[in-house]
Protein backbone atom coordinates (compact mmCIF):
# COMPACT_ATOMS: atom_id res chain seq x y z
CA UNK A 1 0.00 0.00 0.00
CA UNK A 2 3.25 2.20 -0.10
CA UNK A 3 2.05 5.88 -1.92
CA UNK A 4 -1.63 5.60 -1.27
CA UNK A 5 -3.25 7.63 0.76
CA UNK A 6 -5.29 6.63 3.93
CA UNK A 7 -8.14 8.44 2.88
CA UNK A 8 -10.03 9.37 -0.17
CA UNK A 9 -13.17 10.77 -1.40
CA UNK A 10 -16.69 9.24 -1.74
CA UNK A 11 -20.43 9.40 -2.42
CA UNK A 12 -21.93 7.79 0.12
CA UNK A 13 -25.36 7.32 1.94
CA UNK A 14 -25.77 6.01 5.29
CA UNK A 15 -30.33 5.06 4.79
CA UNK A 16 -32.62 4.30 1.98
CA UNK A 17 -33.03 7.49 0.51
CA UNK A 18 -31.05 9.25 2.65
CA UNK A 19 -28.63 12.25 2.21
CA UNK A 20 -25.37 11.41 -0.15
CA UNK A 21 -22.81 12.14 1.53
CA UNK A 22 -19.78 13.34 -0.30
CA UNK A 23 -16.84 13.28 2.05
CA UNK A 24 -13.67 11.38 3.15
CA UNK A 25 -14.02 7.60 4.06
CA UNK A 26 -11.01 5.04 4.64
CA UNK A 27 -8.75 3.49 1.81
CA UNK A 28 -9.58 -0.37 2.36
CA UNK A 29 -6.74 -2.74 1.85
CA UNK A 30 -7.36 -5.71 -0.76
CA UNK A 31 -7.77 -9.28 0.87
CA UNK A 32 -5.65 -12.03 -0.47
CA UNK A 33 -8.09 -12.62 -3.31
CA UNK A 34 -8.77 -8.88 -4.45
CA UNK A 35 -7.09 -6.10 -5.76
CA UNK A 36 -7.33 -2.31 -5.23
CA UNK A 37 -8.29 -0.19 -7.97
CA UNK A 38 -7.62 3.54 -8.32
CA UNK A 39 -10.93 4.54 -9.91
CA UNK A 40 -10.66 7.21 -12.34
CA UNK A 41 -13.95 7.75 -14.12
CA UNK A 42 -17.60 5.70 -12.89
CA UNK A 43 -20.07 5.72 -15.17
CA UNK A 44 -23.65 6.12 -13.36
CA UNK A 45 -26.50 3.49 -14.11
CA UNK A 46 -29.87 3.69 -13.40
CA UNK A 47 -29.29 0.56 -10.95
CA UNK A 48 -27.69 3.29 -9.02
CA UNK A 49 -30.85 5.19 -8.29
CA UNK A 50 -32.60 2.19 -7.15
CA UNK A 51 -30.17 1.34 -4.72
CA UNK A 52 -30.24 4.34 -3.43
CA UNK A 53 -33.89 4.39 -3.06
CA UNK A 54 -34.46 0.73 -2.01
CA UNK A 55 -36.56 0.15 -4.95
CA UNK A 56 -35.51 -3.15 -5.31
CA UNK A 57 -36.57 -6.75 -2.62
CA UNK A 58 -33.10 -6.86 -1.61
CA UNK A 59 -31.32 -5.30 1.17
CA UNK A 60 -28.34 -2.96 0.40
CA UNK A 61 -25.34 -2.70 2.43
CA UNK A 62 -25.55 0.23 4.59
CA UNK A 63 -23.65 2.67 4.90
CA UNK A 64 -23.39 2.14 0.89
CA UNK A 65 -20.73 3.76 -1.58
CA UNK A 66 -23.00 3.18 -4.56
CA UNK A 67 -21.65 2.34 -9.13
CA UNK A 68 -20.43 -0.38 -10.63
CA UNK A 69 -18.53 1.12 -13.67
CA UNK A 70 -15.76 2.39 -12.33
CA UNK A 71 -12.93 2.22 -14.67
CA UNK A 72 -9.01 2.75 -12.98
CA UNK A 73 -5.82 1.33 -12.71
CA UNK A 74 -4.57 -1.56 -10.42
CA UNK A 75 -2.46 -0.03 -7.32
CA UNK A 76 -2.72 -3.07 -4.64
CA UNK A 77 -3.14 -6.69 -4.84
CA UNK A 78 -3.26 -9.52 -2.39
CA UNK A 79 -0.81 -12.27 -2.48
CA UNK A 80 -3.24 -14.64 -4.11
CA UNK A 81 -4.24 -12.60 -7.26
CA UNK A 82 -2.56 -13.77 -10.75
CA UNK A 83 -4.25 -12.19 -13.01
CA UNK A 84 -3.76 -8.57 -12.38
CA UNK A 85 -0.25 -6.84 -11.88
CA UNK A 86 0.30 -3.60 -10.42
CA UNK A 87 -0.49 -0.61 -13.05
CA UNK A 88 -2.74 -2.57 -15.20
CA UNK A 89 -5.86 -1.35 -16.03
CA UNK A 90 -9.14 -3.01 -14.54
CA UNK A 91 -12.67 -2.74 -14.18
CA UNK A 92 -15.12 -2.93 -11.18
CA UNK A 93 -18.10 -4.20 -12.35
CA UNK A 94 -21.70 -4.54 -10.70
CA UNK A 95 -20.99 -8.51 -10.35
CA UNK A 96 -17.87 -7.82 -8.07
CA UNK A 97 -17.48 -11.86 -6.95
CA UNK A 98 -19.18 -15.44 -6.78
CA UNK A 99 -18.31 -18.51 -4.90
CA UNK A 100 -17.19 -20.03 -7.96
CA UNK A 101 -18.46 -23.80 -7.29
CA UNK A 102 -21.82 -23.66 -7.35
CA UNK A 103 -23.97 -25.12 -10.01
CA UNK A 104 -24.44 -21.33 -11.35
CA UNK A 105 -20.97 -20.64 -11.48
CA UNK A 106 -19.56 -24.10 -13.08
CA UNK A 107 -21.64 -23.63 -15.48
CA UNK A 108 -20.66 -19.83 -16.70
CA UNK A 109 -24.02 -18.43 -15.00
CA UNK A 110 -21.58 -16.83 -12.27
CA UNK A 111 -24.12 -13.49 -12.09
CA UNK A 112 -26.50 -15.99 -10.35
CA UNK A 113 -24.71 -17.53 -7.86
CA UNK A 114 -26.40 -17.20 -4.72
CA UNK A 115 -23.54 -16.09 -3.06
CA UNK A 116 -23.08 -13.47 -5.79
CA UNK A 117 -21.00 -9.91 -4.24
CA UNK A 118 -22.50 -6.64 -5.98
CA UNK A 119 -20.82 -3.54 -6.56
CA UNK A 120 -22.28 -0.65 -5.11
CA UNK A 121 -24.85 -2.77 -3.23
CA UNK A 122 -24.33 -5.66 -1.17
CA UNK A 123 -20.56 -3.94 -1.14
CA UNK A 124 -19.31 -1.00 -1.71
CA UNK A 125 -18.82 0.50 -5.62
CA UNK A 126 -16.92 3.00 -7.72
CA UNK A 127 -18.29 6.18 -6.56
CA UNK A 128 -15.45 6.40 -4.94
CA UNK A 129 -11.33 7.10 -5.93
CA UNK A 130 -10.07 3.37 -4.70
CA UNK A 131 -12.24 0.64 -4.66
CA UNK A 132 -11.87 -3.23 -3.87
CA UNK A 133 -12.45 -6.10 -6.73
CA UNK A 134 -12.22 -9.74 -6.70
CA UNK A 135 -9.86 -10.01 -9.04
CA UNK A 136 -11.15 -12.83 -10.85
CA UNK A 137 -13.90 -11.22 -11.41
CA UNK A 138 -12.65 -7.91 -12.61
CA UNK A 139 -13.12 -6.85 -15.99
CA UNK A 140 -9.20 -6.99 -17.78
CA UNK A 141 -8.37 -3.38 -19.49
CA UNK A 142 -6.29 -2.94 -22.56
CA UNK A 143 -3.52 -0.48 -22.19
CA UNK A 144 -4.14 2.87 -23.61
CA UNK A 145 -7.93 2.39 -23.43
CA UNK A 146 -9.68 5.43 -22.53
CA UNK A 147 -11.05 4.64 -19.25
CA UNK A 148 -13.96 7.71 -19.61
CA UNK A 149 -15.28 6.18 -22.53
CA UNK A 150 -15.20 2.23 -21.40
CA UNK A 151 -16.57 2.72 -17.61
CA UNK A 152 -20.44 2.40 -19.25
CA UNK A 153 -19.42 -0.54 -21.47
CA UNK A 154 -18.46 -2.43 -17.75
CA UNK A 155 -22.44 -3.03 -16.69
CA UNK A 156 -24.43 -0.83 -19.55
CA UNK A 157 -22.56 -2.21 -22.40
CA UNK A 158 -21.87 -6.06 -21.15
CA UNK A 159 -25.76 -5.72 -20.23
CA UNK A 160 -27.25 -5.35 -23.46
CA UNK A 161 -24.32 -7.28 -25.38
CA UNK A 162 -25.92 -10.75 -23.41
CA UNK A 163 -29.36 -9.58 -23.97
CA UNK A 164 -28.94 -9.55 -27.52
CA UNK A 165 -27.35 -12.60 -27.16
CA UNK A 166 -29.84 -14.34 -25.34
CA UNK A 167 -32.55 -12.91 -27.81
CA UNK A 168 -31.07 -15.10 -30.30
CA UNK A 169 -31.71 -12.96 -33.68
CA UNK A 170 -29.65 -13.48 -36.23
CA UNK A 171 -28.19 -11.11 -39.05
CA UNK A 172 -30.57 -9.42 -40.88
CA UNK A 173 -33.27 -9.40 -38.41
CA UNK A 174 -34.68 -7.02 -36.87
CA UNK A 175 -34.75 -6.03 -33.14
CA UNK A 176 -36.85 -3.42 -31.51
CA UNK A 177 -35.19 -1.43 -28.12
CA UNK A 178 -36.91 0.60 -25.85
CA UNK A 179 -35.24 3.00 -24.22
CA UNK A 180 -33.11 3.73 -26.88
CA UNK A 181 -32.15 6.87 -25.98
CA UNK A 182 -30.64 5.93 -22.62
CA UNK A 183 -27.46 4.94 -21.75
CA UNK A 184 -28.37 1.12 -22.20
CA UNK A 185 -30.40 1.66 -24.98
CA UNK A 186 -27.58 3.68 -26.94
CA UNK A 187 -25.41 1.08 -26.42
CA UNK A 188 -27.58 -2.13 -27.50
CA UNK A 189 -27.97 0.11 -30.63
CA UNK A 190 -24.10 -0.21 -31.28
CA UNK A 191 -24.15 -3.12 -30.74
CA UNK A 192 -26.75 -4.68 -32.31
CA UNK A 193 -25.52 -3.04 -35.61
CA UNK A 194 -22.30 -4.48 -34.81
CA UNK A 195 -23.89 -7.69 -34.58
CA UNK A 196 -25.52 -7.67 -38.21
CA UNK A 197 -28.90 -7.09 -36.94
CA UNK A 198 -31.32 -3.94 -38.02
CA UNK A 199 -32.63 -2.07 -35.46
CA UNK A 200 -35.64 0.26 -34.40
CA UNK A 201 -35.29 2.59 -31.52
CA UNK A 202 -38.24 3.28 -29.38
CA UNK A 203 -37.68 6.33 -26.99
CA UNK A 204 -39.47 10.43 -27.46
CA UNK A 205 -37.87 13.66 -28.27
CA UNK A 206 -35.49 15.36 -30.88
CA UNK A 207 -32.46 14.96 -29.26
CA UNK A 208 -32.95 10.61 -28.85
CA UNK A 209 -34.44 10.21 -31.98
CA UNK A 210 -30.93 12.31 -33.88
CA UNK A 211 -28.80 10.23 -31.34
CA UNK A 212 -30.13 6.67 -32.13
CA UNK A 213 -30.04 7.46 -35.62
CA UNK A 214 -26.65 8.86 -35.85
CA UNK A 215 -25.71 5.63 -33.75
CA UNK A 216 -27.11 2.78 -35.90
CA UNK A 217 -30.82 3.02 -35.99
CA UNK A 218 -32.71 2.62 -39.19
CA UNK A 219 -35.89 3.63 -37.31
CA UNK A 220 -36.89 5.70 -34.27
CA UNK A 221 -40.44 5.54 -33.31
CA UNK A 222 -41.77 8.35 -30.48
CA UNK A 223 -43.67 6.82 -28.20
CA UNK A 224 -45.33 10.11 -27.25
CA UNK A 225 -46.45 11.65 -30.29
CA UNK A 226 -47.02 7.56 -32.27
CA UNK A 227 -50.84 7.55 -32.05
CA UNK A 228 -50.56 3.64 -32.42
CA UNK A 229 -47.07 2.10 -31.57
CA UNK A 230 -47.81 -1.61 -32.05
CA UNK A 231 -49.09 -0.83 -35.15
CA UNK A 232 -46.50 1.32 -36.43
CA UNK A 233 -43.78 -1.10 -35.28
CA UNK A 234 -45.50 -3.94 -37.14
CA UNK A 235 -45.83 -1.89 -40.13
CA UNK A 236 -42.25 -0.50 -40.34
CA UNK A 237 -40.62 -4.20 -39.61
CA UNK A 238 -43.14 -6.04 -42.21
CA UNK A 239 -44.70 -8.18 -39.30
CA UNK A 240 -43.14 -7.37 -36.28
CA UNK A 241 -39.14 -7.47 -34.72
CA UNK A 242 -37.57 -10.74 -34.22
CA UNK A 243 -36.36 -9.95 -30.93
CA UNK A 244 -37.05 -6.94 -28.54
CA UNK A 245 -34.90 -5.85 -25.94
CA UNK A 246 -36.22 -4.09 -23.23
CA UNK A 247 -34.24 -1.14 -21.33
CA UNK A 248 -37.09 1.14 -20.36
CA UNK A 249 -37.51 1.45 -17.03
CA UNK A 250 -41.25 1.65 -17.17
CA UNK A 251 -43.74 -0.72 -17.28
CA UNK A 252 -45.82 -0.10 -20.14
CA UNK A 253 -43.09 -0.59 -23.04
CA UNK A 254 -42.71 -4.02 -21.76
CA UNK A 255 -46.12 -5.65 -22.12
CA UNK A 256 -46.53 -3.51 -25.47
CA UNK A 257 -43.57 -5.36 -26.98
CA UNK A 258 -45.41 -8.50 -26.56
CA UNK A 259 -47.90 -7.43 -28.62
CA UNK A 260 -46.01 -5.79 -31.29
CA UNK A 261 -43.12 -8.87 -31.48
CA UNK A 262 -42.62 -11.24 -34.31
CA UNK A 263 -44.61 -14.60 -34.53
CA UNK A 264 -41.94 -17.10 -32.98
CA UNK A 265 -39.88 -13.84 -31.79
CA UNK A 266 -38.04 -13.24 -28.13
CA UNK A 267 -39.21 -10.36 -25.65
CA UNK A 268 -36.11 -9.66 -23.51
CA UNK A 269 -36.61 -8.15 -20.52
CA UNK A 270 -33.95 -6.18 -19.08
CA UNK A 271 -34.61 -2.60 -17.37
CA UNK A 272 -35.86 -2.88 -13.91
CA UNK A 273 -38.36 -0.30 -13.17
CA UNK A 274 -39.70 -0.34 -9.18
CA UNK A 275 -42.90 -2.69 -8.51
CA UNK A 276 -43.50 -3.23 -12.14
CA UNK A 277 -44.78 -6.90 -13.81
CA UNK A 278 -44.65 -8.21 -17.62
CA UNK A 279 -48.28 -9.13 -18.78
CA UNK A 280 -48.97 -10.87 -21.96
CA UNK A 281 -52.26 -11.64 -23.15
CA UNK A 282 -52.45 -15.83 -22.86
CA UNK A 283 -53.96 -16.54 -26.36
CA UNK A 284 -51.73 -14.59 -28.44
CA UNK A 285 -48.63 -15.52 -26.28
CA UNK A 286 -49.26 -19.36 -27.51
CA UNK A 287 -50.76 -18.57 -30.82
CA UNK A 288 -47.48 -16.39 -31.46
CA UNK A 289 -45.37 -18.58 -29.90
CA UNK A 290 -43.35 -16.11 -28.43
CA UNK A 291 -40.67 -16.41 -26.41
CA UNK A 292 -40.26 -14.01 -22.97
CA UNK A 293 -37.10 -14.17 -20.53
CA UNK A 294 -35.08 -12.26 -18.52
CA UNK A 295 -31.83 -11.31 -19.21
CA UNK A 296 -29.20 -9.95 -16.29
CA UNK A 297 -25.33 -9.10 -16.43
CA UNK A 298 -23.03 -10.92 -18.87
CA UNK A 299 -20.49 -13.46 -17.07
CA UNK A 300 -16.70 -13.45 -17.79
CA UNK A 301 -16.61 -14.73 -21.06
CA UNK A 302 -19.37 -11.89 -22.14
CA UNK A 303 -17.32 -9.38 -20.39
CA UNK A 304 -14.01 -10.14 -22.35
CA UNK A 305 -16.50 -9.96 -25.92
CA UNK A 306 -17.83 -6.59 -24.74
CA UNK A 307 -15.00 -5.22 -24.30
CA UNK A 308 -13.50 -6.39 -27.33
CA UNK A 309 -16.11 -5.15 -29.54
CA UNK A 310 -14.90 -1.44 -27.91
CA UNK A 311 -11.69 -1.94 -28.45
CA UNK A 312 -12.15 -2.66 -32.10
CA UNK A 313 -13.87 0.68 -32.37
CA UNK A 314 -17.42 -1.34 -33.22
CA UNK A 315 -18.93 0.28 -30.06
CA UNK A 316 -18.28 3.81 -28.49
CA UNK A 317 -20.12 5.71 -25.34
CA UNK A 318 -21.91 8.83 -25.87
CA UNK A 319 -20.64 10.31 -22.36
CA UNK A 320 -20.91 13.47 -20.54
CA UNK A 321 -17.75 13.72 -18.00
CA UNK A 322 -18.87 15.33 -14.31
CA UNK A 323 -16.85 15.88 -11.22
CA UNK A 324 -17.85 12.62 -8.59
CA UNK A 325 -19.27 15.69 -6.34
CA UNK A 326 -22.18 16.26 -9.08
CA UNK A 327 -23.52 12.58 -8.16
CA UNK A 328 -26.61 13.99 -6.68
CA UNK A 329 -27.42 16.11 -9.93
CA UNK A 330 -27.31 13.49 -11.97
CA UNK A 331 -29.23 11.57 -10.21
CA UNK A 332 -31.97 14.50 -10.35
CA UNK A 333 -31.79 13.85 -14.60
CA UNK A 334 -32.08 10.94 -14.10
CA UNK A 335 -35.29 10.86 -12.30
CA UNK A 336 -36.87 13.21 -15.09
CA UNK A 337 -35.78 10.94 -17.63
CA UNK A 338 -33.78 14.03 -19.25
CA UNK A 339 -29.97 12.10 -19.81
CA UNK A 340 -29.75 11.24 -23.49
CA UNK A 341 -26.31 8.82 -23.38
CA UNK A 342 -24.60 8.44 -20.49
CA UNK A 343 -22.82 10.30 -17.42
CA UNK A 344 -19.66 9.23 -16.06
CA UNK A 345 -18.14 10.77 -13.07
CA UNK A 346 -14.61 11.87 -12.85
CA UNK A 347 -13.66 10.67 -9.33
CA UNK A 348 -10.58 14.11 -9.34
CA UNK A 349 -13.37 16.11 -8.89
Amino acid sequence: MTGIPKTQYAQIFEKTGGPIQYREIPVQAPGPDEILVNVKYSGVCHTDLHAWKGDWPLDTKLPLVGGHEGAGVVVAKGDQVTNFEIGDYAGVKWLNGSCLSCEFCINGYEPNCPHALLSGYTVDGSFQQYAIAKAIHAAPIPKGTDLAKIAPILCAGITVYKALKESDAKPGQWVAITGAGGGLGTLAIQYAKAMGLRVLGIDTGDVKSKMTQSLGAEVFIDFATTPDIVAEVIKVTNGGPHAVINVAVAEKPFEMSCKYVRPRGTVVVVGLPAHAYVKSEVFSTVVKSITIKGSYVGNRADTDEAIDFFSRGLVESPIRIVGLSELPKVFELMEKGEIAGRYVLDTSK
